[in-house]
Order: structure tokens, then C-alpha cells, then sequence
């Protein structure tokens, strides 16, 4: 479970988009771009640790190019479109040309953040937040540079053509494309274009009937020649429908019938590019640090080859087994957010090497972790029967592929892994360091006397935030279940449901999954859990001085943490979309119910006012008093975390969903007016930071670190050095898969037949 910062400073100029747009659908001239620096961490490696960590590298790296299909029918048109041009001429060299063709230097920078972007988010819809963005200059200007470029002169038909498939989609911005979705309200590559939420929900009932993970699937809708509905649930391995030896898969792979529809289980998803992840995971085998990793990766290999979860899953143990490694990674299918249903995992892997001086304060987290879970507000039985002592690390980021980066990761998300084998968490140190540093006037929303005690104390405040939020909010608490043998994992008689006075009415019965079960509310839900337990916990003086903070600077951070969460509420309200009545993004809507819990709370703890700002434009005020934290805020996240824990533990969807979807309403009622207010968010917002990653290079036996500086075309630049040997092989790969699937969407409909 990813963890991405609790406050995103807004305070963006408002961008004429020119026709097309409002200044949401676009990046911004002036966007921040950063570095990843773990120059001091690589060269700490040996010799034999950084060939493992290029390797599994370069095969997360791979890997992440799936994402592209993961996203939209347009993605990897656009992506192989952009390096075939940057590959033929370096962003300064294009900058000749585009200039020469009639560009403003405004528009070539348009065009640089755009191409950025999409290498950024893998995709042309952003991580955070699944909104489209578009080029910030005319369509027919573009057409203009590209197709005079001197890729377009080496090879002009095969340019012509992959600006044709794109260019429309590039640009449009017809209500359904605005948006990641599922049927009428939005785009999505997890689905069929046809597919609607109820074909979601059967397929996940038919999945949990066969004991199949949804995690590395898609899902196809068509119709037999019957008449009836007909089903393809596609898992992504190297593997495809040939005759094969017999495997734990192979006898999955076959037509099902199912409540009056058909279901075929086929394989063979991504297939040349898992392929590609799999020769350099056996190649990182070779230079592995002990037998964990060996049977982690081997794992991991046939899990990638046979599309199998369950070899994932055993590949997962091993990890966990694998504590203080001084090169972490992670890899597969992960992530749910951007799957509308809530069930399928996004691509990413990521590699990273131990920051000590951090993990050894996290060290002493994890020691004090069985007394603080004894804090929180809900009885021992709905507590795991035994804490599995985790690994919990602050790495420094090598490589992080697939749409976007987290600050933290609490993995892995298989319920039954994290309830018998236990997980780890990560803080990614050198992301924080960069990603969420924060400039006075760009400080959107609170008063003048809180904005330097803000920024004086968001970077440790969030530390300890992210600490409690990965370790004690995604690592507590129990599901209760009946195995597939009747047995129960609680004692029926002697639990207590604290809420009703009641014993336990409801359960998770075999088969069924936390994701599976509460589907579309699930990441938010958890992730706000996770949230409010790091708000509850870091009251305690215990965790604060384990951090090294007493006294007055206690207290400081206790404050800042809290104003950052209700702040955070506040700006959330960028990723609501109220033409659909949705949220975009997991982790700011849980922070809104946060809000929305603590507003509730009363007497005065938080208040916030519409204003008028300096500017003479719409603004607003948050404020938090900080001695009512403890009288009123304290018992108020109490109750709330015990109602979510409860409703957690005992499956009860019906209740769950209803309580959190009551504080995730948006509407117009005093004395907030929340709807209202979104136009000001709007208004004020300020776009993501991108991060410029690294690349590795193997030379002769050593291996090298390439840098780049923080900028559109230092970005750029590290994506065009990223596959040296194959770049354009991958790229037609990726337009021949998206060929090949590109009847399943409406458009783009003329995708052309044979290469792209």
C-alpha cells in the first residue's frame, strides 16, 4: 500500500489552456521538477550488490512499460511516438527545429512538459488523481514539428502513422476521456470499453468462485454466438495458449459457465515485455545476497511466466523472511487505486538501497510496536493473534517504475500474507526529501502565523506520520474469517461486536479478500484507517521521543501533523469530480473524510472559512486550535477508528460503506459549502512535482550511475538512455499489443493494422 504525501502545495498560476482546456487538463510551464539523488547510497554498494540492483533495475524498468496499457487505448501510441522523436534529436536539438516551424518558446516548453509528463506518469492520465492531461499548445502547430522532425524524416511513415492514431485522442477532452472510469464515467485498459461495473462485479464473483487473484488480470467483454454474455479474464505472463507443461495454471486455462454467461480464462498479457522482465531477473539471481533472494526471484520468475499469484505470493514470502537486505526491491503487479473496481494491480517495481541513521529510529518503532498497538481504540480480539515483527527501512530510491512514487509502502497487500507471514514497510527518504519540500508562497490556505511553523516542521512531522501510518495502520488489525473447512479464526461465543453489544454477525467467508469484498471503497477506506491511526498515535510521547522530538518541538510536530491532515482534507477536494459524484484518488479522499470527521468533532478544534485573497480572488482559511487536539479531536478520531476497524474486521460492507461514503459526500451545505470551495481549490492548486530518476549502465563488469538534471529535458533525456539496446523494438511491441486490443475500446478505432 503506497503512501503518497498528505499535502501537495497548491498555488498554481492559472494557465490559459487555449481552447481545449481549463488549466486542470494541463502541466504548467513552470511545473517543479527534482532529482533523485542516491549517489551516496549507490556507491556504498560492492561491487556484486549494484550488478544485482541494475539488473533488477533494468527489469523493473521493463516492467513499468505496462503501465502504458494498463492506462489508455492512446498511451502507448503516444509513448513510442515521443521517443522515436527524442531518440533522433535531443530536446535542444528539437528546440531548433520547433522554433524554426513557428513555436513560441512558451509552446516548445509546453511541449517538453507534456512529453515529461507522460514518461512521468507512464501514461497520459496522471497518477495522482487519474486526470488527463493534454498538450498546452495548438494541435496544429504539433503536427507541424512532428512531422518535420528528423525522426519523421528516417522514418516518415511510420511517424505520419503514429500521429495519426494519436493526435485526436492526444487532445480530446469529451467528458468521458477527462477521466480514469469504468462505462459512461470515465477510460480504463482494465476493462473492455463495453464492460460496466455490474460485468465488474460478476467477474469478481466468478474469480472468487475459482480461487483466482484479480491482481495481474483484464477483463474483455464480448458476445457468443448463444447470444449471452461472454467473458475473457486475461492474466498477464509470458506464457500464451500454447500446449504447455503442466503447472498449478494450466488446468485454470479453460471455458467456464457462470450465473448464464461464458468465462474463458486465457493468458499471455504483456507477454514480450514480462519477457524482458524475466531474462533480468535471472540475470540478478546470479549476484543475489543469500538463498532468500535466489528463492524470492525464482519465485517471482515463474509467477511472471505461467501467471500465477500464488508464485507471486510465495515469491512475497521469501521477502519478507529477507530482513535489512542492503538492496530492497519489489516487483509485480501491486497497486489497485487506478482499477476502477478496486481489484487490479498496476505494474511498478522499485529498487533501493538502506538509509541507516532513518532506519535505526524506525528499528525502535517496530520494538515499541506491540505496546502502541495495545493503544488503539478497539479490543484485543479484533487485534492479528500475533504481531509478526516486520522489517521497516528508510531506503533511498534507485528506481521506482510504473505511474508515479510514493513516500512510504506497506507490502505486500495479500491479505492473507499480511495476516500468517506478516509484511514490510519503506519510507523512501530521498523521495521525501525532494517531493515534498515546501515553499512559503506557494502555501496555499492557512493563516500567515502558521506557514513558517509549517514549514519548519511538514518534513519531521510527516516522517512520523508516515512511520505510524505504514507500520501500525496498515500493519494492525484482523479479519475475521471462515476457512474453506468451516473453521473460524475468532472464538464465535466470546467476541464482542463493541459497537452493537453484539456477537460477531458477519465474516469473510473462503475466497473472499478485503479489496474483493469492499471493491471500489477499499484502498480509500484502508488508506483513511491507516491515516487516523498515524493522527491517534502520534500523540504519544513514547513515538515522538523515538523520533527525538520533546517538549515545545512534541508538541510542534504533533500540530503541524494534524494541520497538515485537515489542510490536506481541504485540498482534496482537486481529485472530487462532481459531475460523477467520484473521487480520483484513494489517499485525498480518506484525508477529506478525516476532515469531514474532525469538523464534525465541534467546538471550534477545526474551522474553515472562504475568504478573500490578497489577489482580490475567491481563497479560504483553515485553522486548527491545537489545545483542543487532545480534549476533542482525540475522542472523535477514536470512535471513528473504532467504527472502521469493527466494520473492517467483521466484513460488513453494507456499514462500512455507508459510513464512509456518508463522510466522503461532497455537497454545498453550510457552513462549509464544500462544492464551492472546490472552485477555489481549483483556482489555487499547484500540479505535482515530476521526479527525474537515474538510469544504470552495465560497462564491461562495473556498473555505472547516469544523472540528469531536474528539468522537462533532463527527464526526457534519462527515458531516451533508458533502453539503449531496445528501444525501438519496445516500442513496436507496444503498438502491436495495443493493436491488437484496440477493438475493445471505440477508439482509437483507425489504430493501423500492422506496425505503428
Amino acid at each position: 500500500m503506497g503512501e503518497p504525501e498528505a499535502g501537495s502545495e497548491f498555488a498554481m498560476r492559472a494557465a490559459a489552456a487555449g481552447p481545449m482546456a481549463d488549466a486542470q487538463y494541463i502541466l504548467p510551464n513552470d511545473i517543479g521538477v527534482f532529482s533523485l539523488d542516491c549517489r551516496e547510497a549507490f556507491r556504498l554498494l560492492s561491487p556484486t550488490e549494484r550488478l544485482y540492483a541494475h539488473h533488477l533495475s533494468r527489469a523493473a524498468w521493463y516492467g513499468g512499460l505496462a503501465v502504458l496499457l494498463q492506462t489508455s487505448p492512446e498511451a502507448p501510441y503516444i509513448y513510442a511516438l515521443l521517443s522515436r522523436l527524442f531518440r533522433a534529436q535531443d530536446p535542444d536539438q528539437l528546440r531548433q527545429h520547433a522554433l524554426a516551424e513557428g513555436l513560441t518558446e512558451e509552446e516548445y516548453q509546453a511541449f517538453l512538459v507534456y512529453a515529461a509528463g507522460v514518461y512521468s506518469n507512464m501514461g497520459n492520465y496522471k497518477s495522482f488523481g487519474d486526470t488527463k492531461f493534454v498538450p498546452n499548445l495548438p494541435k496544429e502547430k504539433l503536427e507541424r514539428v512532428i512531422l518535420g522532425t528528423k525522426a519523421a524524416q528516417q522514418h516518415p511513415e511510420e511517424v505520419r502513422s503514429l500521429w495519426q492514431t494519436c493526435r485526436e485522442l492526444m487532445f480530446s477532452l469529451e467528458p468521458r476521456l477527462r477521466h480514469l472510469g469504468l462505462g459512461k464515467e470515465g477510460i480504463t485498459t482494465y476493462f473492455s470499453g463495453d464492460c460496466t461495473m455490474e460485468d465488474a462485479k460478476l467477474a469478481q464473483d466468478f474469480l472468487d468462485s475459482q480461487n483466482l487473484s484479480a491482481y495481474n488480470t483484464r477483463l474483455f467483454k464480448g458476445v457468443s454466438q448463444d447470444g449471452k454474455p461472454c467473458y475473457e479474464v486475461r492474466l498477464a505472463s509470458v506464457l500464451g495458449m500454447e500446449p504447455a507443461l503442466h503447472s498449478e495454471m494450466t488446468s485454470k486455462l479453460k471455458s467456464y459457465e457462470f450465473r448464464g454467461s461464458h468465462f474463458q480464462v486465457t493468458r499471455g498479457d504483456y507477454a514480450p515485455i514480462l519477457q524482458k522482465v524475466v531474462e533480468h531477473l535471472e540475470k540478478a539471481k546470479a549476484y543475489a545476497a543469500n538463498s532468500q533472494q535466489e528463492q524470492m526471484l525464482a519465485q517471482y520468475i515463474e509467477s511472471f511466466t505461467q501467471g500465477s499469484i500464488e508464485a507471486h505470493k510465495r515469491g512475497s514470502r521469501f521477502w519478507i523472511q529477507d530482513k535489512g537486505p542492503i538492496v530492497e526491491s519489489y516487483i509485480g503487479f501491486i497497486e489497485s487505486y487506478r482499477d476502477p473496481f478496486g481489484s487490479r494491480g498496476e505494474f511498478e517495481g522499485f529498487v533501493a538501497m538502506v538509509n541507516k541513521a532513518m532506519s535505526a529510529k524506525f528499528e525502535c518503532l517496530v520494538a515499541s510496536a506491540e505496546q502502541l498497538l495495545k493503544e488503539l481504540p478497539w479490543p484485543p480480539a479484533f487485534e492479528k493473534d500475533k504481531f509478526l515483527t516486520p522489517d521497516f527501512t528508510s531506503l533511498d530510491v534507485l528506481t521506482f517504475s510504473g505511474s508515479g512514487i510514493p513516500a512510504g509502502i506497506n507490502i505486500p497487500n495479500y491479505d492473507d500474507l499480511r495476516q500468517t507471514d506478516g509484511f514490510k514497510n519503506v519510507s523512501l527518504g530521498n523521495v521525501l526529501a525532494v517531493a515534498y519540500a515546501t515553499q512559503r508562497e506557494k502555501l496555499t490556505f492557512l493563516e500567515e502565523e502558521d506557514k513558517d511553523l509549517y514549514i519548519r516542521w511538514k518534513g519531521p512531522s510527516f516522517d512520523v506520520q508516515v512511520g505510524l501510518h505504514e507500520l501500525l495502520g496498515h500493519g494492525s488489525g484482523k479479519l475475521f474469517v471462515q476457512d474453506e473447512k468451516g473453521a473460524f479464526n475468532f472464538d464465535q461465543e466470546t467476541v464482542i461486536n463493541p459497537e452493537t453489544g453484539e456477537q460477531i454477525q458477519s465474516w469473510y467467508r473462503s475466497g473472499e479478500t478485503w479489496d474483493s469484498k469492499f471493491s471500489t471503497i477499499a484502498s480509500s477506506y484502508e488508506e483513511c484507517r491507516a491515516e487516523s491511526v498515524g493522527l491517534y498515535l502520534c500523540l504519544n510521547r513514547q513515538v515522538l521521543e523515538i523520533f527525538g522530538f520533546e517538549g515545545a518541538d512534541a508538541e510542534d510536530v504533533i500540530y503541524v501533523n494534524w494541520l497538515n491532515m485537515v489542510r490536506a482534507g481541504l485540498l482534496a477536494l482537486e481529485f472530487y469530480t462532481p459531475e460523477t459524484s467520484s473521487w480520483r484518488q484513494a489517499h485525498m479522499q480518506a484525508r477529506f473524510v478525516i476532515l469531514r470527521v474532525l469538523l464534525e468533532a465541534g467546538e471550534g478544534l477545526v474551522t474553515v472559512t472562504p475568504t478573500t485573497g490578497a489577489d482580490g480572488r475567491p481563497d479560504a482559511q483553515v485553522r486548527l486550535d491545537r489545545n483542543k487536539i487532545r480534549p476533542v479531536g482525540k475522542p472523535a478520531l477514536e470512535r471513528f477508528l473504532r467504527k472502521l476497524q469493527v466494520l473492517k474486521s467483521t466484513g460488513d460492507v453494507a456499514r462500512g460503506r455507508a459510513l464512509y461514503e456518508g463522510y466522503a459526500a461532497v455537497t454545498d451545505a453550510s457552513p462549509e459549502c464544500f462544492l464551492t470551495l472546490r472552485d477555489t481549490v481549483l483556482l489555487r492548486k499547484e500540479s505535482r512535482k515530476l521526479i527525474v530518476q537515474p538510469n544504470t549502465r552495465l560497462e564491461g563488469s562495473e556498473v555505472q550511475l547516469l544523472e540528469y538534471e531536474a528539468s522537462a529535458a533532463g527527464l526526457i533525456r534519462s527515458f531516451s538512455e533508458r533502453f539503449p539496446e531496445d528501444g525501438p523494438e519496445l516500442e513496436e511491441v507496444l503498438t502491436q499489443l495495443a493493436t491488437a486490443d484496440a477493438r475493445f475500446w471505440k477508439s482509437p478505432s483507425e489504430a493501423p493494422s500492422g506496425q505503428a
